[in-house]
Order: structure tokens, then C-alpha cells, then sequence
């Protein structure tokens, strides 16, 4: 079966929302700088009236090695926005349902109520820094995120001394020993402390809710706000994994309960589950518990479904186990009747209100990325929301009609100055005659002999789908010259969940057919794709996979970049840091499935490598070591095979620092451009 759906960058906006705007007459095509300069908007905080919303956004520095932020206020009635200088300097600033503005300056919690002039500060807190606070609906208790050695009995960790020791060595008798793009620190962990809001002020020293547990809420390395939920009464509701040396093989977070005094020790209310459950979310009466659990121990890209628990009975039971698609954000409406949800289908990212009675699902927003949601009294929605062709803007999504209409236009500009582009989904018979998609991605109007940027995404459990990105962003790699193509192989998401485990076990198999089907595909069916030019490149999952092509589809590209890409599985399973990954994909840990890992081991072949590919590799990734880009890089060379390797001394897995982004994308064009020139060598 072969499908395209064609959307221009014109069409799609005005199919959608109305969010298209017209390029002027000088347009260019947009570079790695714009990527950066973009405005990139932050989730909106909506005021109890309604009224009005706040939200966060940042700019590039004028040397783009940084960001600067500003709040600004959103009106409801006409959609305009204002800035708010008084939030300058602010962080984590929302609306409480006491009308006030809540945030967090110079690691102290401050209130300001607009009108009223200068902020009140409502904490005198003596040590230590403040990751975020999560409020309850009514204000009256607050609780402070915050990370602190296990020992501490509060927040202001009185209690503990610094250890007089000689040198600076660190020291550890577990793993984790480092997460992420940092070190772990002996014994310290993310932590919630509990504050009732006593005549405006913060009373007590910051009970400890989670008294006795040993592991990290928020869960690391990305875990946030949205882990928390505090009731009007003061029950805390969290997500925690069990610390220990068990940690970096379970994925199996549970859910807890406990008061804000920290006076009573927390129940475990998803004991029973051993796989991963998350995202608490009170109802507005206070009566019920929504939340997203995984069936499956120890797999991280297993179904998330949405479970419904009555807090005084206990009582619980699936409301979407019927639906093939993972929730990964819930958010109720104000009278408690509907959830609305976020989830992956087809390439897209759409909203869904589902009904708490029945289940009965409906579908709110069509083509692009949403999120954020923040449902209204009067059944209107306010979300934010991107595609491929422009970032992030806000959205109001009204029940009447089921219109979407844009609300922000802090890019508008910028865009204005752009080339315009198009891109198509398509899909063709993948792997086991099971249908992929993919999408192809064009300057508009490009007609002929364009050169093809063939991009990977990582996960191996991910999409490149129609969002926008500020790291791996196809309009930018297009760069006004190239044509884009992707595909969503087997295990890609958004598809049903027999499609994402069908990688498990078989990371060169189906997927490689599927990229070469699709590739064959778009190839066949656009003619103004020029097969005899093509780069192919990805990070992480795809950078693995660029290893992989070289040693198994070794004759078909003019030119790899393997960004943080895996190069030998042994290495990579004794140098990771979360080791459910690699043991839930490849059967068990190295010395249990080493068949596994060695027939997938893209070391094993590099006596067939033979294209010229740049290595990128980030010094600060612990996901996939370092070592793994070297030992690629030094096959090359071994090889005589034309090769360079380009290291961030300060970047992770990903590249996250806007000079840096610069840097990457014009040593990732340069290298394209050698290559794929029509004189190329």
C-alpha cells in the first residue's frame, strides 16, 4: 500500500488553525542562527478567573551562548500579550488560585498580586537552592523541590555536616554513579519538603514528605513539576523509584501519599504495579486520582494508559485500556467531567477530551505538536503548539465548531523572513508487509535535483514527526538546498504498541528494510529527489544506526554523521547508566543475552566500512559514552576512510548551547556539501 498526504507549509497552517504567514518579497532560507534567535515559548499558567494567562519566554543572548527570559500576560479577551517587568529574574512563575502570582527569586518564594507593586516575600529559607515548587489549588500549602543528602531531617539541613575529607575524590559503593550529563553525588537525592501557607508566609522548616523513601522525586534525569500533585487538605501525591543499586535497572516508578507535615510515612499506592506509574493529577472536587500507568516491569516505552483511583474507596480501574495509543500529559477540566490528554498517533501530536464516565474519546486538534493544555470554565482549551514548518505559539482550541486559533505571535516576524517550505507524509510497505510512514520536506517550489538529507531519529522508541525541534529541526537541515526525508521504521511511536515493541530484540533488522523501502519510496515518487546525492545522518538510536549502515548498506551513501551514535554494544552496556534500556531491548543484561548484542554490534562489521562520515560526540553524554564516537572515528581512520571527528567539550547527548548549535549545524552542512556536490570526490 502506498499513501501521501501532501501539506505545504501554507496549506496545513490554514487547514488547521489559521496560523499561516505570507513570506516577504526578500525571504531567505532559514539558518542555523534563526534555529537559535527563535523565541521558544514556555507552558501557560492560566488565572482562577480565567481571565488572563501568564507564560515564560526566552531569547537567545546576543552571543547566542545562553538564554534570557521574560514573562509576559496573555489576555484572554483580545489576545494580547504584555510584558511583565516586575517577573524579570523570576523562575518557575505561575498563577495560584489565590489570583497571585507565585515564583521564585534568589532561591526565596515570592508572591505579587498585580497592581499591588513589589513582590511579597512569603519564605525565609537559609540554605539551598530551589529546583521548583508545585502549589495547591487553594494556596494554602506549598511544596518545595529541591535536592539534599538523604540525612537532612528538613529543608534548611541543619542536621548534616560537611565531611572533613582529603582531597576531592568521589566515592560510591552503588551505581548510579553518574546520570545523564552529571556525576552523582553520594547520598543526595531530589526531594519534596512541605510547607503550610500560614498568614502569607511559609511556616515551619520544610517537612520532609517523602520520610523514609530513598529515592528521587522529581525522578532524574527529567523529571519535573509534573510528578507532583498537593491537595487542598494537604495529602502530597508522588512519583518515586526505590533508590539503591536496583535503580538503574527498573523503570518501576510508583505513586505515593503522604501529608504535607511529613507527620505520617507515605503509602505506596500502586504497590501492586511493578511497572511504571506517573503524572498524578487531583480532580477539581478532590474525589478521584487520574494518573498514567504501564503494564509492563522494566520497559520505559511501554503503553502509557490513564488509570482513575477513588481517593476515599481506593477503587481503581483503566479508563483507556481499550486504546492503543500512549498518554503522555493529563490535565482535567474544571468540572471534574473530562480529562484532556496528549498522545503520539501517525506523526502527529493532537489533543483528546476523554469522558471520566465512559471512556468515549474525542479527538480536538489535527495536524502539529500540541500540548500544555489548560482546560477553561467555559469549555474553551488554551495550549501551545508547533509543526515542522514554525516553533511553538499559543493556541485556543473552542468547543464550538471545534476551532483552533493561534493566540501568540512572538515568531511571526522572523518567520515572515523565511522561504516558505513543504512537506508530505507518505506511507509504502515496510518490513513483514506492515505499513510505514515517513514524510519528505522541501523548499517550496524546488523542482528538480535537489540533494537529500536521509535523517534517523534516536529512541530507538521516538518520531520524527510534524513537531518542531530545536536541536535535529529538518527546516534547518534543508537550509533552503536539501530535501529532508525520514522515516518512522519499526519501533518508531505513534502507531500501536505491537509497532514500538516490534524493535525489541531486532535493532538491524526491520528497521534497516523499512529505511530502505522508504527511501526507495520517496526516491520513486518525488521527482525532484536526486538519488545519486544523499547524506544519511541521526543521533543516539541514529547514530547507531549510521554504524550500522556503514558495516550493512555500506555502498548506498555519499555521506554518514553519526551523532552520540552506539559503535560497540559490549562497550556501551558496561559504560551506560540506565541499564533497563539495553536489557529490556536486547533480552537481558550483557552476560545473559551477549548473542543478542553481538549480532546487532555494529563493530563486528566494520571490515565492510567504506563512506566518508563526520563523529560527533559530546564529552558530558554518560548515556552513550564518548568512547563509543571515538572508537567509530578511530575504525575510520584505521580504514583510511575519509573522516572527522568534531567533540563538544561541554554538551550531552544533546547539543544545547546556541553557539554550539551553530557550530554543529554548519560542520553538518559543510560535510553534506563536500559530499554531495555534484564534483564530489
Amino acid at each position: 500500500m502506498k499513501t501521501r498526504t501532501a501539506l505545504t507549509a501554507l496549506a496545513a497552517a490554514l487547514a488547521t488553525t489559521g496560523w499561516a504567514l505570507p513570506a516577504s518579497a526578500d525571504a531567505r532560507p532559514m539558518t542555523a542562527e534563526d534555529l537559535v534567535k527563535f523565541a521558544r515559548i514556555g507552558a501557560p499558567s492560566v488565572s482562577p478567573d480565567g481571565s488572563k494567562a501568564l507564560v515564560r519566554v526566552s531569547y537567545a543572548k546576543d552571543d547566542m551562548s545562553g538564554r534570557r527570559s521574560a514573562y509576559y500576560i496573555h489576555s484572554m479577551a483580545d489576545g494580547t500579550q504584555r510584558h511583565v517587568p516586575a517577573l524579570d529574574g523570576a523562575g518557575g512563575a505561575r498563577y495560584g488560585g489565590d489570583g497571585a502570582i507565585w515564583f521564585v527569586r534568589d532561591d526565596q518564594v515570592h508572591r505579587w498580586v498585580e497592581g499591588d507593586g513589589d513582590a511579597t516575600q512569603v519564605s525565609n529559607l537559609s540554605a539551598g537552592s530551589i529546583d521548583d515548587f508545585v502549589l495547591s489549588p487553594d494556596a494554602s500549602n506549598i511544596v518545595l523541590l529541591a535536592s539534599r543528602d538523604l540525612a537532612c531531617e528538613d529543608f534548611a539541613c541543619a542536621n548534616v555536616e560537611a565531611a572533613d575529607e582529603i582531597g576531592n575524590a568521589l566515592e560510591y559503593d552503588e551505581i548510579f554513579v553518574r546520570q545523564w550529563d552529571t556525576w552523582v553525588t553520594p547520598g543526595e537525592k531530589a526531594q519534596l519538603y512541605g510547607f503550610r501557607i500560614v498568614d502569607g508566609q511559609m511556616a515551619g522548616n520544610g517537612a520532609i514528605v517523602g520520610r523514609g523513601l530513598t529515592g528521587n522525586t522529581p525522578s532524574r534525569p527529567f523529571g519535573g513539576s509534573e510528578e507532583v500533585a498537593v491537595s487542598n487538605d494537604g495529602i502530597v501525591y508522588f512519583a518515586q523509584r526505590e533508590g539503591g543499586s536496583a535503580e538503574p535497572t527498573s523503570t518501576n516508578l510508583d505513586l505515593y501519599a503522604a501529608p504535607i507535615d511529613g507527620s505520617a510515612a507515605p503509602v505506596n499506592l500502586t504497590d501492586a504495579n511493578e511497572a511504571h506509574d506517573n503524572l498524578p493529577s487531583i480532580s477539581p472536587d478532590g474525589q478521584w486520582l487520574a494518573y498514567a500507568a504501564m503494564e509492563r516491569p522494566n520497559y520505559e516505552s511501554d503503553k502509557m494508559s490513564v488509570m482513575l483511583r477513588d481517593l476515599a474507596t481506593g477503587e481503581t480501574r483503566a479508563l483507556t485500556a481499550d486504546w492503543d495509543l500512549s498518554v503522555g500529559s493529563i490535565a482535567w477540566t474544571p468540572d471534574g467531567s473530562s480529562l484532556i490528554v496528549g498522545v503520539g498517533e501517525v506523526m502527529e501530536h493532537p489533543l483528546y477530551r476523554i469522558d471520566v464516565a465512559t471512556g468515549a474519546r474525542q479527538r480536538l486538534t489535527r495536524d502539529g505538536n500540541a500540548g500544555n493544555a489548560v482546560p477553561l470554565d467555559d469549555g474553551r482549551i488554551l495550549f501551545s503548539m508547533n509543526n515542522l514548518a514554525m516553533p511553538t505559539e499559543l493556541f485556543l482550541y473552542a468547543p464550538e465548531g471545534g476551532t483552533v486559533t493561534q493566540q501568540s505571535y512572538f515568531n511571526s516576524e522572523m518567520l515572515k523572513q523565511l522561504d516558505p517550505i513543504e512537506w508530505e507524509k507518505f506511507s509504502f510497505e515496510g518490513a513483514e508487509g506492515d505499513t510505514v510512514w515517513g514524510f519528505r520536506l522541501k523548499p517550496s517550489g524546488a523542482t528538480e535535483d535537489l540533494p537529500i538529507a536521509f535523517v534517523v531519529h534516536g529512541g530507538p522508541q521516538g518520531s520524527f514527526g510534524n513537531s518542531w525541534s530545536t536541536r535535529w529541526n529538518p527546516r534547518a537541515l534543508s537550509a533552503g538546498r536539501y530535501a529532508v526525508v525520514s522515516v518512522d521504521f519499526h519501533g518508531s511511536t505513534g502507531y500501536g504498541q505491537d509497532f514500538t515493541d516490534s524493535i525489541n530484540q531486532d535493532w538491524g533488522g526491520k528497521p534497516l528494510e523499512d529505511l530502505q523501502k522508504g527511501l526507495a519510496y520517496a526516491l520513486d515518487e518525488y521527482p525532484e529527489l536526486d538519488g545519486d546525492r544523499i547524506c544519511a545522518l541521526g543521533a543516539s538510536y541514529g547514530g547507531y544506526m549510521m554504524n550500522w549502515i556503514a558495516g550493512n548498506w555500506p555502498d548506498r551513501f555519499d555521506c554518514l554523521i553519526n551523532h552520540n551514535g552506539l559503535f560497540d554494544m559490549r562497550g556501551f552496556y558496561y559504560a551506560t547508566e540506565e541499564l533497563w534500556f539495553p536489557r529490556w531491548d536486547m533480552g537481558g543484561s550483557y552476560a545473559e543475552a551477549a548473542d543478542m548484542y553481538e549480532k546487532w554490534n555494529p563493530v563486528n562489521h566494520v571490515d565492510k566500512w567504506q563512506t566518508p562520515m563526520l563523529v560527533v560526540l559530546g564529552l558530558k553524554d554518560y548515556r552513550v559514552p564518548y568512547s563509543q564516537g571515538l572508537g567509530a572515528f578511530t575504525a575510520l581512520q584505521e580504514r583510511d576512510i575519509p573522516s572527522k571527528l568534531l567533540v563538544f567539550p561541554e554538551e550531552n547527548h544533546w547539543v544545547l548551547d546556541g553557539a554550539n548549535s551553530v557550530r554543529w549545524h554548519n560542520e553538518v552542512h559543510e560535510w553534506m556539501d563536500r559530499w554531495t556536490a555534484e564534483e564530489a570526490e
